[in-house]
């Protein structure tokens, strides 16, 4: 993995957060189960640097979006750098991206955005025929509940807020108490949960979904 160049995840960061999605355990609606996952960090698109606030990044994530005729919704910052959801015309989730805050550099995020997604990801146009259908079996209600069975499991104090749909899969915040702690996705099919272990702590958020 030479050919990477993140400089805003410390050595450190990085490796634990690959450790942590090999030994993730994913659950389905039947059940503990493990789950094959993936290290592979997306390629990234230089753009104008650094970012230095929310406003910042989701002009970054802008300029990346407009390639593929999307748009940006929610914004957030982690103590490891920025994420934003790309949207399509219609507002439905469409991908998961990441920014680098000393480059400007955006690109899809590690994880479910390169592996499940069936619309942008890796596996685009497998098994629900492309586009921005989630071709979901399990309900954003489900996911809900399968994403609290994983974090009564494995991160006690924290629960899932609603399930955002994205192409073959759901993205969850987890909260700890009224505050968002973390995010993870579940697959709409298997029930598979990935933990994004990756963004460190939350910091703040911009979402424009509330506007009137």
């Amino acid at each position: 993995m030479s050919w990477l160049r993140l400089r805003w995840l410390p050595l450190a960061v990085l490796v634990a957060a690959t450790a942590t999605l090999f030994a993730s355990i994913a659950w389905t609606a039947g059940g503990a189960t493990a789950w094959p996952t993936s290290g592979i960090v997306a390629p990234v698109a230089p753009v104008d640097g650094p970012v230095r606030d929310l406003d910042d990044a989701e002009r970054a994530a802008e300029r990346f979006a407009e390639q593929w005729g999307l748009g940006v919704g929610e914004v957030m910052r982690f103590d490891n750098g920025f994420y934003a959801e790309l949207v399509d015309s219609a507002g439905n989730g469409a991908t998961e991206v990441l920014i680098d805050p000393q480059s400007g550099a955006v690109g899809l995020e590690w994880g479910p955005a390169m592996m499940w997604n069936t619309g942008q990801g890796m596996h685009r146009g497998r098994g629900h025929g492309g586009g921005y259908s989630v071709g979901a079996t399990i309900s954003p209600d489900q996911a809900r509940r399968i994403a609290d069975a994983w974090l009564r499991a494995n991160r006690p104090g924290e629960h899932a807020d609603q399930a955002e749909a994205f192409p073959g899969y759901y993205t969850l915040h987890t909260l700890r108490g009224d505050r968002v702690a973390g995010m993870l996705s579940v697959h709409a099919t298997s029930g598979a949960v990935w933990y994004h272990s990756w963004h460190g702590r939350f910091i703040d958020m911009l979402d424009h979904s509330d506007a009137g």
